[in-house]
């Protein structure tokens, strides 16, 4: 017989009552089932190690170090993934928190202060405009009051003062000289007439007697003349 034929055959069967234990396991589901099945199982792991030292003996040497291997790797993945997954995840996480705080920040802090100085500048500049308007309009209209009432009396004050004195002082002038002109011209005039009246008179009559006086000695001289004779 061909031993490759014989371990093909073998493994077959050893196939077929696996697949049977396994049905037994799922549908009878009893202690019968169990039993036939993990013994077809141990007794097929001793075929395969009896099998695998027949034909190649350093298959255990090879299986273990292979093993070892794959657990070593295994273990060394398991072990490195977790920890870059762990520093990985820290890192990315601190980058992202501090990117995305940074971002958001950034971004919350420009809209908001957007928004916050749009509402601000709306709400401040309607009330700056009532209150200023209300404020100014009653400062102005005091500071107005005062201030003209004060410049006007001020001006005016000095106006009519500048004015009074000029006008008054031009029509002094002016009322003294025409009344002095007027009235030394009325009273010289009047005393003039009168003094030359009185003079006049005064004169013309000491004349007249001094003339007659002349005449009545001219006239009794020649009478005395005459007796003489």
């Amino acid at each position: 017989m061909n031993p490759s034929r014989v371990d093909s055959i073998v493994d077959l069967v050893y196939g077929l009552l696996i697949a049977l234990s396994v049905g037994l396991i799922v549908v009878v589901d009893s202690v019968v089932g169990l039993a036939f099945g993990f013994g077809v199982l141990l007794s097929y792991l001793i075929h395969v190690v009896w099998k695998m030292a027949r034909f190649d003996p350093d298959w255990m040497t090879t299986a273990v170090k292979e093993t070892v291997e794959e657990t070593v790797d295994e273990t060394v993945e398991q072990k490195v993934g977790e920890t870059v997954e762990e520093t990985v995840g820290e890192t990315v996480e601190e980058t992202v928190e501090e990117t995305v705080g940074e971002t958001v920040d950034e971004t919350v802090s420009e809209t908001v202060e957007a928004t916050v100085q749009e509402s601000v500048g709306d709400a401040v500049e309607e009330k700056v405009e009532e209150t200023v308007g209300e404020t100014v309009e009653e400062t102005v209209e005091e500071t107005v009051g005062e201030t003209v009432e004060e410049t006007v009396e001020e001006k005016v004050t000095d106006t009519v003062e500048e004015t009074v004195e000029e006008t008054v002082g031009e029509t002094v002038e002016e009322t003294v000289e025409e009344k002095v002109t007027d009235t030394v011209e009325e009273t010289v005039g009047e005393t003039v007439e009168e003094t030359v009246e009185e003079t006049v008179e005064e004169t013309v009559e000491e004349t007249l007697e001094k003339q007659l006086e002349t005449a009545e000695d001219d006239a009794e001289s020649p009478k005395a003349t005459d007796g003489d004779d």
